[in-house]
């Protein structure tokens, strides 16, 4: 299964409103439930307001589109980065997985995951 590094580094934050978010940006993902708006956007296109605010982090994409009938893509990655000590944020779309980790971590885990088997691009 081929990763690909992301180039970015990224913001993971929760914003008041929706009106908070450039919609223009070209990388962004926004979560809402009853209880929240979740944002992870560039870092460069962070709301200047934020309820709560977390940069630097950087993310890999699994490769392809995922059928949905696949099983744990995503349990068996997070469970290589949390054997080297590394914690996760991940982000589902409708086509794939985004696994984002810190970017201090970001190397080490690459080099986990290209041990475990995966292909790093």
């Amino acid at each position: 299964m081929e990763l690909k590094k992301l180039p970015h580094e990224l913001t993971v934050c929760k914003v008041a409103s929706m009106a908070d978010i450039n919609l223009d940006s070209d990388f962004f993902f926004i979560g809402k439930t009853d209880e929240e708006i979740s944002l992870v956007c560039l870092t460069s296109d962070a709301p200047a307001q934020t309820l709560e605010r977390e940069d630097g982090w950087k993310g890999f994409r699994i490769e392809g589109v995922l059928d949905f009938s696949l099983i744990g893509i995503l349990s068996r990655i997070s469970g290589v980065l949390a054997e080297s000590g590394i914690g996760i944020f991940a982000v589902s779309t409708y086509n794939t997985d985004y696994i984002l980790v810190k970017s201090d971590n970001f190397n080490k885990a690459a080099e986990a995951l290209t041990a475990a088997g995966y292909s790093i691009i």
